[in-house]
């Protein structure tokens, strides 16, 4: 941190302020009141950043450039600034919360008989989670569930903002893990019957591989599939999105079979594959609610991680 360049260090300085002080405000605010004043601030930022505004535009004109005009799109990229506010608003709202009767007052889950019929396999369960929505919100639920979550992800580019992340994802019994170390840990809790909750839908830093997405190559993490492989775990895949009705919608499907050939080289790609399609499905019935501003195409073949 101290070696960086002053203007970052601002920078970084000025957006640790700005979380913690919305972290505090949403304990003061209603719902009704909250989320839309969240969702003006997202549309603020939309109007003043400039770089990963571009990047948004550039990313659904990559993907639905064929589909819809350029309007549309720049119309859509404000919604996706605006709802990444709004999804913002709720996952720091539920940090006040202290039951699960408190979470399912603007969060509806269907689809929960999924983990049931999974986990009585015995096997663990991997829950393969995507950046749609205020997807931190499954792990509240899980916590609140008393599956005890192991949550892999990736550490952000400030410690202070990395500490606020993970103290969220431990709060009520989830583990947050960062993505790429522990493996020992995570495979035991799924020979114990655990359960872990991973991310795919980046191009991080960790082994991956190169798989379609939106028709596009993109290199693609392969911890789910290398854990499930190893495991025999059931990977379920659930996604939380805001509905029109003004709350946010939790759904978990029936596990993906897992596809074990003995080639394994060739499985890894299958099922990355396999629960890519997945993700890439919910995306498109909510194109507004994914983080089109993250690079998703920036590794380049023969440059990912093997």
């Amino acid at each position: 941190m101290s070696g960086r360049p002053l203007q970052k260090r601002i920078k970084y300085a000025a957006l640790y302020f700005l979380v913690r002080s919305l972290l505090a405000l949403a304990s003061i605010f209603p719902r009704g009141i909250w989320i839309p004043f969240c969702g003006w601030l997202g549309g603020l930022a939309y109007f003043f950043e400039k770089k990963y505004k571009v990047k948004t535009i550039e990313h659904l004109t990559l993907v639905f450039g064929n589909e819809k005009s350029k309007n549309e799109i720049l119309a859509l990229s404000k919604q996706v600034y605006i709802m990444a506010g709004k999804n913002a608003g709720d996952v720091m709202r539920s940090l006040r919360v202290s039951s699960l009767s408190d979470l399912e007052k603007f969060l509806e889950t269907t689809g929960f008989e999924n983990y049931e019929v999974a986990n009585a396999k015995g096997k663990g369960v991997i829950f393969l989670a995507c950046h749609i929505g205020a997807f931190d919100l499954q792990v509240t639920y899980m916590a609140l569930k008393g599956l005890n979550p192991h949550i892999i992800g990736t550490t952000l580019k400030d410690e202070r903002l990395t500490e606020i992340l993970f103290t969220y994802r431990n709060a009520f019994g989830a583990v947050a893990i960062e993505r790429g170390k522990e493996t020992f840990r995570l495979l035991k809790a799924l020979k114990n019957g655990g359960s872990i909750a991973i991310l795919i839908d980046q191009d991080t830093k960790v082994k991956s591989c190169f798989v379609d997405f939106f028709g596009i190559p993109a290199s693609t993490p392969i911890g789910a599939a290398v854990l499930a492989l190893k495991t025999r775990a059931a990977v379920v895949p659930s996604y939380v999105f805001l509905g029109e009705d003004g709350k946010q919608h939790m759904q978990l499907f029936p596990e993906i079979p897992l596809v074990d050939t003995g080639n394994e080289e060739q499985d890894i790609v299958t099922n990355t594959q396999n629960y890519t399609h997945f993700i890439e499905e919910k995306i498109r019935k909510h194109p507004e609610q994914w983080v089109w501003m993250h690079e998703r195409w920036k590794t380049r073949p023969g440059e990912e991680i093997k």
